[in-house]
């Protein structure tokens, strides 16, 4: 069993983590009336690799995240949230106080009535975060391990731009990451933001020039590449026809992407959604070396607001790989903490994982000894 308070984060220098994203303004309804009825609205800020990036921070790891914001009101905000909850932001790009912040419109559901989200994104500060901007020799100094996700790449498609300064940004820093550093992906597909073909011509590239650990669902890899799930070929998980997965068929999944893009990790989280306020967890990860790990048993989770909530398991999945050495120890830790954060994370609103260190490992004691476990504070 892992014990994360024991962890000695201060042999980190500089940032060990580094997130390159998008913030966003939320707006959801403070008075459980539709978005088109209301006159009461809670701002927050969200963003999927922002979300990472405050999890890993409050893991307490040195994290720093990197986007360009407008210098305004809600330009600062972001700034000061990622700051409160221990993020580096050195590294901001500021620009002029008019520029736009991407904005979205949740409204959240209960059965039968889904959750919708409206993307307002079109023309943000933050997709046009290019090349020239960012000082990566500075800002990855030390990072074990830098982080983004396919929403970020398909802001230009999103905005018509005739071509994509996300993309050339993250080609920049790669070019000055240190040779240790690991490059994660989430695969992240907004159908919102860009149809299929434009995506799959951006993030086929990156995928096989640029990845060590890729963050994907059975089915994105299916809709976009045609691939089986063992036992279950791409056309049946597409139209629902799968059943359960089982370890064999997950380790095939795993190893036919990683044929294909030479990624060293590839994490696979697995939801079960039965209702909107009811939903199980579990989520497996497979290295190129032949590492497998499954977590152990699939957890229930109530859910109070379910966005963020795969960020969050992101954040504790990178935990493991960056605070133990690569391989097995690291997959099989990383799974574990991450498992504990999306569980916690559901129970809260807002997209941020405003979690605690010690409520995690409490969680992760629960479950391996089946006893309730006591947190001071």
């Amino acid at each position: 069993m892992f014990d994360i308070e024991k962890d000695n984060l201060k042999r980190f220098a500089g940032n060990a983590f580094v997130a390159m994203g998008e913030v966003m303004v939320r707006d959801t309804p403070a008075d459980s009336e539709r978005p088109e009825r209301t006159r009461l609205v809670h701002l927050s800020m969200a963003g999927s690799e922002y979300s990472v990036a405050v999890g890993l921070a409050r893991l307490g790891i040195p994290s720093a995240y990197i986007t360009r914001v407008p210098d305004n009101p809600y330009g600062r905000a972001a700034q000061n949230i990622a700051r409160e909850n221990g993020v580096n932001t050195d590294h901001f790009i500021w620009t002029a106080r008019t520029d736009l912040m991407g904005r979205m419109i949740c409204e959240l559901g209960h059965t039968p009535r889904q959750d919708t989200v409206v993307y307002q994104r079109k023309y943000s500060a933050a997709s046009r975060l290019d090349a020239g901007m960012v000082d990566w020799q500075k800002a990855l100094e030390g990072t074990k391990l830098f982080h983004t996700s396919g929403i970020t790449f398909g802001l230009a498609s999103h905005s018509n731009y005739e071509r994509n300064h996300n993309h050339e940004a993250f080609k920049e820093a790669m070019a000055h990451k240190p040779a240790d550093c690991l490059v994660g992906l989430d695969w992240n597909y907004r159908s919102t933001l860009w149809p299929l073909e434009n995506a799959r011509a951006v993030m086929t590239p990156v995928l096989g020039d640029y990845i060590d650990v890729l963050i994907t669902t059975v089915y994105d890899m299916a809709q976009f590449y045609g691939i089986d799930c063992g036992r279950y070929s791409a056309r049946q998980i597409m139209a629902g026809e799968s059943g359960p997965f089982e370890d064999d068929d997950l380790g095939e999944f795993a190893g036919k992407i990683q044929n294909k893009f030479a990624v060293k990790v590839v994490g696979i989280p697995l939801r079960h959604a039965d209702s909107l306020e009811q939903h199980r967890w579990e989520s497996a990860a497979v290295s190129s070396d032949g590492d497998f790990f499954r977590t152990p048993a699939i957890r229930p989770m109530n859910v109070t607001d379910r966005l963020g909530g795969g960020d969050a398991w992101t954040a504790g999945f990178y935990y493991g790989l960056i605070t133990e050495d690569f391989g097995h120890a690291s997959i099989q830790k990383g799974l574990l903490v991450g498992d504990a954060c999306v569980r916690l994370k559901h129970t809260m609103m807002f997209d941020l994982p405003i979690i605690e260190r010690n409520e995690v490992s409490a969680l992760m004691k629960e479950d391996a000894t089946g006893s309730t476990v006591r947190i001071s504070r």
